[in-house]
């Protein structure tokens, strides 16, 4: 493994140092296809391992020292870019992301892959907590379910915090985004999806029974009820209790019911 100096606590540094978890991460990438965009370089500890992958690889690293003794150890299908990776721009063409996410830039740094169109497969080390809320586990938050329909989202596994130099105060969870094939909601309709999901988590009500009643407008109502009573959903369910496939089909319902001024209202939320 690399030699690690004290992590800029400003850049967020903590350096993986645990070579099984470096094998797991490896493996996994090596399941995907594409050249490889790799996230937060350091000295190297995922780039020098992936290059067995024989793939093309591009690393971010925003320090600038790190950066230039990481150019000098690498072969000539693996660029190092000095850089800030929320201001750097993702390939058009297809590719795997993977990266070892400062834990204060976690969800900036997802919003930010989210938002960009041509990853198949992102393979990331934040932190757990984070992991478990994309992977919902115990329930959907509402990110996630915003993103749903396009990207499935998974746990692997949960890293302890000695596998990192040096240590966070929290443990890491290594989970896997996935591009969906088949999209449960065609693309063009995402603004109003991810209104409606909004909407829906923010209303107020006691179940989902009444906020639908609250969210949706009259024409709406009467079927998202029927839908609603057709779900194994126990208890009094909450929108945290929705599947990937359930949200879509609620949406579809939502959507297809609402008369225009409705969704346009919705939209603006």
């Amino acid at each position: 493994m690399p030699t690690y100096r004290a992590g800029r606590h400003e850049l967020g540094q903590n350096f993986l140092t645990d070579r099984n978890v470096v094998d797991t991460i490896v493996g996994l990438v090596s399941r995907t296809d594409g050249p490889i965009i790799e996230i937060g370089a350091g000295a190297g500890a995922l780039t020098l391992p992936l290059q067995k992958l024989r793939r093309p690889i591009t690393a971010v690293e925003i320090d600038p020292r790190l950066a230039q003794k990481l150019r000098d150890r690498v072969g000539p299908s693996t660029t190092i870019v000095h850089g800030d990776f929320l201001r750097y721009r993702l390939p058009r063409t297809p590719h795997t992301v993977v990266g070892n996410l400062p834990f204060h830039h976690t969800t900036a740094m997802l919003r930010c892959i989210l938002n960009s169109g041509n990853w198949t497969t992102s393979v990331l080390l934040v932190q757990w907590e984070v992991a478990r809320r994309r992977a919902a586990v115990g329930g959907a938050t509402m990110m996630t379910a915003q993103w749903w329909p396009w990207c499935d989202f998974g746990l692997v596994s949960r890293i302890p915090a000695s596998a990192f130099t040096p240590q966070p105060g929290v443990d890491a969870g290594l989970m896997t985004v996935t591009r969906r094939p088949v999209p449960l909601v065609d693309p063009v309709l995402r603004p109003r999806y991810s209104a409606f999901v909004h909407a829906v988590f923010v209303s107020k009500g006691h179940g989902l029974r009444q906020i639908l009643a609250r969210t949706v407008g009259a024409p709406v109502r009467s079927s998202a009820e029927k839908w609603l009573a057709a779900q194994t959903l126990r208890g009094t369910p909450l929108p945290r209790d929705l599947t990937a496939d359930q949200w879509s089909e609620l949406f579809a319902i939502a959507d297809r019911c609402s008369p225009p001024s409705d969704r346009n209202r919705v939209a603006r939320r």
